[in-house]
């Protein structure tokens, strides 16, 4: 929120183009944010060919152990992830390395995105996670949707959308 001529104005954040600086550590123990480098370190690499790279790949993998295992989250380094995501609190955190997560989204603590048969989430733009919320299955979910807090959810919600609740149904659109 910010203020304009005396009144409150919601900014919005972007859907489409990732806000790099979300990420970037602002401290020496960060470790949300120390993991996710790990990962676009190690992605980075990857994508690289020669020994230089390949040494790199392996060091990296090492910080990106020590990470997960201090911040006790399962985020694998294969996993489609847009810039600009945020883990305030990591603890917990276990995310199929074959779902896709858009940019500038938001994780809290305990989240699951995974499978549950056939098919994985495909999770949209600026996507608000509350804590212990359950994504299963092969659902998509909207451009700016907030999911609640210990939501299961198990059907698409669609874009704007807040989905609560277990099974989690939509309850509202901006």
């Amino acid at each position: 929120m910010r203020q304009q001529d005396g009144h409150e104005v919601e900014e919005l954040v972007s859907a489409e183009i990732a806000d790099w600086t979300r990420e970037s550590p602002r401290r020496f123990w960060d470790p949300g944010r120390k993991l996710l480098l790990a990962i676009r370190r190690y992605q980075y690499w990857r994508a690289r060919d020669g020994v230089v790279a390949t040494c790199l790949c392996k060091w990296v993998l090492l910080r990106h152990r020590f990470w997960s295992v201090v911040t006790g989250a399962d985020i694998p380094v294969t996993t489609a992830i847009g810039g600009g995501l945020l883990i305030p609190h990591p603890n917990g955190i276990v995310i199929h390395p074959q779902s896709q997560i858009g940019v500038n989204c938001l994780i809290f603590q305990q989240v699951t995105i995974g499978t549950r048969g056939p098919g994985l989430p495909v999770i949209g733009g600026h996507v608000d996670i509350g804590a212990g919320a359950k994504i299963l299955g092969p659902v998509i979910i909207g451009a700016h949707a907030k999911i609640g807090a210990n939501a299961v959810v198990i059907g698409n919600v669609p874009a704007g959308a807040t989905a609560v609740g277990i099974p989690a149904k939509p309850i509202a659109s901006s």
